[in-house]
């Protein structure tokens, strides 16, 4: 099994990592190295001089001849009768693995660890010693040596996995790097009760464990986290890791520790993916410049601080900037289709450093259906992404715009296709939905205000933008139009030279009976808003104060086929002004002293008519003429007489209005006779 480490140099015989070769024409024991030129320390002078880069070695035909196919074809094909200087600059492996090469051909013991192992077995490929010029040779050892020792370690596996970097495209087509993928793909996958090695970035020891440490470290004392070997496959090159997670992906690892996998691997290469601080947007520095320089700058510590493009030859940031959207576009492909398999959050900094970056568009798209996946959980730190394009806006408004547009398909996607199933677990689904849907949505509607309210500070937004935005939404996703308010009102506090057409078209997204009681005074104060949606906050909140009072009234009477106006009390609490959310016991009160003010008024009313007829009476009396007949004295009486009956049978019962109307005519009897 793979938990006897052997870490790393310690000497080995064949089974130990000692390669040795029994048969050699020249004898010595050891190379000697002055400066950059190596001598095989001996008596027999020299013939062959081998080149490679800025190393030269100085050794003998025969030992060369017989054991590597190629340096036989080198000397004998060549045009010069004798051959003595080879150049060889292209050998995988460099000079270090050509010395060992050579010193196998000598006889000398070579020490195979997993940080040499690759290029070595690279080297024997490429000097082709086969099995055909000598038994034993160095191919067939070094591929023994990967099978049965390095395959069977976790740490000895990633460790060839890593020296193959600079192998490519030898350890590509020798398989070195698959065989390690698929060996490092089982290890993670395999039961962690078993594992009795240091992992999650532990530093390696040279040599294996002892027994006490074994012993300490068994899964009794120390539980082993499912998250283990994060750490350790996160040293890999991009390309490796891919090849990874693409065979931990096929061998069944669970979505979501594959997900955390890739979050914790980017977040050590793109060190401008997390960000240093709670700082919630970039600030005024964060803008792009319109000279096609783009400098990253602002509160956003964590950003890239570099310059993307501009006017200094950096040749550091162009290779640095090219490896780091190589990461992006990589990990894109490779992140699990399920929705959560990684957060929100993390789906929209790689975006953001994607937009900065220029990834691919085909990419870029599909990370944008990602996080459309599972919009409901973004934040609004997150969503303040700046505009990277020569835009005069701040932010990436277009963006957010298109991420709502995927929100809503999926939603509608998830709403049309509930599967098959029976009736009763359909229509239990149904519910299920509808409700997570609505939540959802109420979620996004919230953050969308949010954010609405940030970047309408900007001077340089269109009222066409943020209005698209704004309507983007279903009205039913808004119980409350609080947050839209806030938007307008800090838009039109922003862009002061608007015209009365254009806010009116801008308040025109808000729904006046959705605000609350707070809006609603705010609102009725606001000079800022048009007069139009000021009386039609004022006639909204009208009508819900009478609908409350209506209501209790109807409640209080107790009458059988009565029905609230909203079935539960948390949309009644959503619905009612902000008076009314401090309990039925203030509401009942408040009620109570309206009705009490509105009879006082009556009352009052009632008086004043009172007095107004009286005074029009001494009026008619001290100005009516003298010869004036008995008969017209008498109707205007009758008149006047008749308009106090009228008021008086508003106040008083039927029998009071009979034996007043019995009276009158008497009176009038009296007045004309």
């Amino acid at each position: 099994m793979w938990d006897s480490e052997s870490e790393s140099g310690a000497g080995r015989d064949y089974d130990n990592g000692v390669l040795s070769s029994n048969k050699h024409g020249v004898q010595t024991d050891r190379f000697e190295q002055r400066g950059k030129s190596w001598f095989v320390a001996t008596d027999v002078p020299s013939d062959l001089l081998v080149q490679i880069g800025d190393f030269s070695f100085h050794l003998h035909k025969y030992p060369l001849l017989s054991r590597s196919g190629k340096m036989n074809r080198l000397i004998y094909d060549s045009r010069e009768v004798d051959l003595s200087k080879v150049s060889m600059d292209e050998i995988p492996g460099g000079a270090e693995a050509f010395e060992l090469a050579a010193k196998f051909c000598y006889g000398i013991a070579v020490d195979l660890t997993a940080t040499n192992i690759s290029g070595l077995r690279c080297a024997a490929e490429y000097l082709e010693m086969t099995e055909d010029l000598e038994e034993g040779n160095l191919i067939f050892k070094t591929e023994a040596f990967l099978s049965y020792v390095v395959l069977s370690s976790w740490r000895d596996s990633i460790l060839v996995l890593k020296s193959c970097e600079k192998l490519s495209p030898w350890a590509e087509n020798l398989q070195i790097v698959r065989r390690c993928s698929e060996s490092i793909a089982w290890k993670a996958c395999a039961n962690p009760k078993g594992i009795r090695w240091q992992y999650t970035g532990k530093p390696m020891k040279v040599s294996s464990p002892s027994w006490n440490e074994m012993k300490d470290s068994s899964p009794s004392r120390s539980p082993v986290p499912p998250d283990w070997w994060y750490e350790d496959v996160s040293i890999l090159r991009i390309d490796h890791f891919v090849r990874v997670i693409t065979a931990i992906k096929v061998k069944g690892m669970r979505y979501e520790l594959v997900g955390a996998a890739i979050t914790h691997y980017a977040t050590k290469t793109l060190p401008g993916l997390i960000k240093e601080g709670s700082s919630s947007s970039l600030g005024e520095e964060g803008s792009s410049s319109g000279s096609g320089g783009m400098v990253v700058s602002g509160n956003w510590k964590g950003g890239l601080h570099m310059i993307v493009s501009g006017n200094k030859d950096d040749q550091f940031s162009i290779t640095q900037t090219r490896d780091q959207r190589m990461i992006i576009e990589s990990l894109i492909s490779i992140i699990p289709p399920q929705k959560d398999s990684v957060s929100c959050s993390f789906l929209l900094r790689l975006l953001r450093m994607a937009n900065l970056l220029k990834v691919a568009p085909a990419l870029v798209t599909e990370l944008e259906k990602r996080v459309g996946m599972q919009f409901e959980q973004a934040t609004l730190a997150d969503l303040l992404i700046p505009c990277y394009s020569k835009t005069d806006t701040m932010y990436d408004v277009d963006l957010v715009q298109r991420l709502l547009e995927h929100f809503l398909i999926q939603e509608q996607m998830e709403t049309e296709s509930p599967g098959r199933q029976s009736m009763s677990e359909k229509h239990m689904y149904d519910g299920i939905q509808r409700s997570n849907n609505s939540n959802a949505k109420m979620r996004v509607a919230r953050l969308v205000d949010s954010y609405l309210t940030e970047v309408s500070r900007d001077k340089n937004l269109s009222l066409t933008k943020f209005q698209v935005l704004a309507e983007a939404l279903p009205e039913s996703a808004r119980s409350c139009d609080d947050g839209l308010y806030r938007a307008i009102d800090s838009y039109l506090k922003a862009h002061p030279t608007l015209s009365e057409h254009e806010r009116k078209r801008l308040c025109r997204v808000m729904d006046c009976q959705k605000l609350s009681m707070d809006a609603c005074m705010h609102a009725a104060q606001n000079e800022r808003l048009p007069l139009r949606v000021v009386v039609q906050v004022l006639f909204s909140e009208q009508v819900k104060i009478s609908n409350a009072i209506a209501s209790n009234s109807v409640k209080e009477t107790g009458d059988p086929h009565y029905q609230p106006l909203v079935q539960n009390r948390k949309t009644l609490l959503e619905g009612t002004p902000q008076s009314f959310q401090e309990g039925w016991a203030a509401a009942k009160k408040d009620i109570n002293t309206l009705k009490f003010e509105l009879e006082t008024v009556k009352t009052k009313y009632l008086e004043l008519q009172h007095e107004m007829e009286n005074l029009q009476r001494q009026f008619d009396k001290g100005t009516k003429p003298k010869q004036q007949s008995a008969w017209t004295s008498g109707w205007k009486k009758l008149s006047k007489i008749t308009k106090m009956n009228t008021m008086e049978n508003n106040e008083v019962g039927g029998q009071n209005n009979v034996a007043q109307a019995r009276k009158a005519p008497r009176r009038w009897r009296n007045s004309i006779s």
